[in-house]
């Protein structure tokens, strides 16, 4: 399904409407370039997940963590090498923690992502650069 924001606050509540469909031990997969919003999307997603705290974007420290209800795993995969790199972070103790695993840069490494993964992508407009085409796959919001 593909959703049209167009505001950050908007991009934000898509975030917490799919948190509202999740379990512990998802995974969302996000696509989409530098800065289209991917870090917004998942401050709702720990909004709606129950999650406290300020959520950033892990693109130097790979992965962040976020207590809440359910707790979600924000990952950043854009400086890893190779796959290996994933696994010896710990990725499939991640998968096993009961969390939610939100993981942008997801493409780098498609054979990591289970294959019932939900899939986020989230582009800019080039209608108005303030805006987002922000399509889900694999669950309805």
């Amino acid at each position: 399904m593909e959703y049209l924001s167009h505001s950050e606050q908007e991009t934000e509540a898509l975030g917490a409407a799919l948190a509202q469909r999740l379990h512990g031990g998802d995974v969302i997969a996000y696509r989409g370039d530098l800065g289209a919003g991917k870090t917004a999307f998942t401050r709702g997603l720990a909004r709606g997940l129950g999650c406290t705290g300020r959520v950033t974007s892990p693109t130097f420290t790979i992965v962040n963590e976020y207590e809440g209800e359910i707790p979600l795993f924000h990952f950043d995969l854009y400086r890893l090498g190779d796959e290996e790199e994933l696994w010896d972070i710990g990725w499939e103790d991640y998968l096993g923690r009961g969390g939610v695993c939100a993981v942008e840069w997801s493409e780098s490494f498609p054979g990591a992502i289970p294959p019932e993964a939900v899939t986020v992508t989230i582009r800019r407009c080039p209608e108005n650069e303030d805006w987002r085409r922000i399509t889900v796959e694999g669950v309805s919001l």
